[in-house]
């Protein structure tokens, strides 16, 4: 497995060496087993496809040996006349061109069917693994290097196993076929060409490992070139405003560089390959020629079966030529198999702990959160949070307060599981959170993040999020977030398409959009992480208005830099450097005369310049 690391460039520099073909090509039976019944008619299609190939020389020969009137000819053809004997063997051979033909077509339709389901069934295998992934995984990993596992990836190995395996099942057997034909008609000359296949597949594998460990470099150098490419599409805003054009630019040619210059070293391997076989197979036919023509002039061999045997000199090799021309192609998706098993064999850190029967009534009904000595680290022993023990009873209001980097928003993914604790646990109305489902535990978490993420689709959808809910429902949320009256006033109402990530709406539209997201679930536990921080006044009174509505007979947590908007909750928790530093409310906190107190007052004479 890939030890991943924060800096992409750790992540190319330290690949691990390729794994063996046959182990990498066993990871996809699986797969090849869902498609099972088109798999087995195309290899069974190969046999009479190899048989028909290996007749035709044979025909080609008898006819030559015909027409010069040579003793050596089949039996069922003495005694005929020469147009009677020749139109026999041409429609023989006509048959089998018309057999290779029709089953070339039908295999090469199913064989394509196998390749394509198997790249769908992966793609989706590996986006479901992906997703289930924790937060610290995405943490660590470039957005461009997902990407690029998701979709060039996944498309190179989809031909593996079904153009790769079933080209090669019948590439292997032709030869055999090829072999024992010919051993059959002149056992000399079929020695001297099976022995020469002894060289040429020394000098393939070669060239195939030397292939692999070029292929595996240009594909990490590949990521890392659309990691740069995702990074400045998102961060354009930034990249213009400061002039980082012609900086970014160099950058980006200089990773392209590194890309060309290992796709260049791939181009050549798979140049060698087959040139070498090219060169193998003019030898094979003119070692056919002189040992051959020896035995003619010698009257120890027909020129008609000399004639086959030079047929099947480059039928003997057409097998090993077609592998060059799929060497490319079979690299690639060896390459592209070993980086997705890397990838798969990422562990899911954070599963659910049992499996509960649907008819299970969860004992969630109050909604109070109770954090007991918790310890939490992004990495080993770097503790952002440290000794957290505090309750927030039910219907509680609650504020996070702090500097930046004190540990917030870190105690906001704890609570909806994103990421573990360390040490300690976290308990919601008595149960140990780990012991619920995570689906369960996030119904009754209604999260609004300072950034309202929109996906691409309708307004509507962007509420349901992909949950059942009926127009009514959907309205209804809406009005209590006080959005109602904005959508209707969009083209198409609820129906009005967004663009990726809502880049049609207000920083403010999308925001209130979250808040109507998050009342049509109806959760017990309301958390606010920054979710006003970007507002204007106008939205902004909208929205507390909507906040004023949403939190009765809520729990709820808020996290706000503006203590001014927090003065009403219930209880402040002031955080610093992830230890609890001081608790109660804000008339309380401002008596105690420590870090809140400094905090309020630095923003008091702010807005009092």
């Amino acid at each position: 497995m890939v030890n991943s690391s924060s800096n992409p460039e750790t992540l190319v520099t330290n690949s691990p060496p390729p794994e063996n073909d046959w182990r990498l090509f066993l990871r996809l039976v699986p797969y090849a087993k869902r498609s099972q019944g088109i798999f087995l008619i195309s290899i069974a299609l190969l046999i009479p496809l190899s048989i028909s190939g290996a007749v035709q020389p044979l025909l080609i020969g008898e006819a030559i040996s015909l027409i010069r009137r040579e003793d050596q000819i089949w039996q069922f053809l003495q005694g005929r006349a020469l147009a009677d004997a020749l139109n026999i063997l041409v429609i023989l051979l006509m048959v089998t061109i018309v057999i290779r033909l029709g089953l070339v077509a039908v295999q090469g339709y199913f064989v394509q069917k196998v390749g394509q389901k198997m790249t769908a069934d992966i793609r989706e295998d590996l986006f479901d693994h992906v997703t289930a992934l924790s937060m610290s995984f995405f943490d660590r990993t470039p957005v461009g290097r997902l990407i690029t596992r998701l979709t060039s990836d996944v498309e190179a190995l989809g031909d593996v196993f079904s153009t790769g395996a079933i080209g090669i099942v019948g590439d292997v057997l032709s030869i055999i076929v090829v072999a024992i034909t010919m051993f059959l008609l002149q056992w000399q000359l079929a020695l001297m060409l099976t022995l020469m296949l002894i060289p040429i597949t020394i000098l393939i594998i070669y060239f195939q490992q030397q292939y692999r460990k070029a292929n595996y470099k240009a594909r990490d150098e590949l990521a890392v070139l659309n990691s740069m490419l995702q990074e400045n599409i998102l961060g354009i805003n930034v990249v213009q405003l400061f002039r980082r054009e012609q900086f970014n630019a160099e950058l980006f040619r200089n990773t392209n560089q590194k890309y060309i210059k290992e796709v260049d070293r791939t181009i050549f391997y798979d140049s060698a390959v087959s040139a070498t076989l090219e060169w193998i197979a003019l030898v094979a036919i003119g070692a056919v020629l002189w040992l051959g023509g020896v035995l003619v002039l010698q009257d120890g061999l027909s020129l008609g079966v000399l004639s086959a045997f030079i047929l099947y000199a480059q039928r003997l090799f057409d097998p090993l030529r077609r592998f060059a021309e799929k060497f490319t192609m079979l690299q690639a998706g060896f390459t592209a198999v070993e980086r997705i098993s890397n990838l798969m064999n990422e562990p899911i850190s954070i599963r659910d702990r049992q499996v509960y029967p649907s008819s299970y009534q969860f004992p969630i009904t109050k909604g109070e959160i109770r954090f007991e000595h918790v310890y939490f680290a992004y990495k080993n022993d770097e503790y952002v949070l440290r000794d957290l023990d505090f309750t927030i009873k039910s219907g509680e209001k609650v504020a996070l307060v702090g500097p930046t980097g004190a540990g917030k928003s870190s105690i906001i993914r704890l609570l909806c599981r994103l990421y573990e604790p360390t040490k300690g646990r976290i308990l919601l109305d008595g149960v140990d959170i780990r012991d619920l489902p995570q689906q369960e535990l996030r119904r009754y978490l209604g999260i609004i993040l300072q950034d309202g993420f929109l996906f691409a689709g309708d307004v509507k959808s962007n509420i349901t999020l992909g949950e059942t809910y009926t127009q009514s429902e959907i309205e209804s949320a809406a009005k209590v977030t006080n959005v109602h009256d904005f959508i209707q006033q969009l083209p198409q109402g609820y129906d009005t398409q967004l663009r990726e990530r809502g880049t049609n709406l207000s920083g403010g539209e999308k925001q209130l959009l979250a808040f109507a997201r998050a009342a049509i679930r109806d959760p017990q536990i309301l958390v606010l992480d920054e979710a006003t921080a970007s507002l204007d006044v106008a939205t902004e009174a909208l929205v507390q208005d909507a906040l004023d509505r949403l939190l009765v007979n809520r729990t709820a947590i808020i996290i706000a830099h503006r203590l001014s908007t927090i003065r009403n909750v219930d209880r402040i928790l002031v955080i610093k450097r992830g230890q609890l530093l001081e608790s109660g409310s804000h008339e309380e906190l401002l008596e105690q005369d420590g870090l809140y107190a400094s905090l309020y007052k630095l923003q008091k004479f702010d807005t009092t310049k």
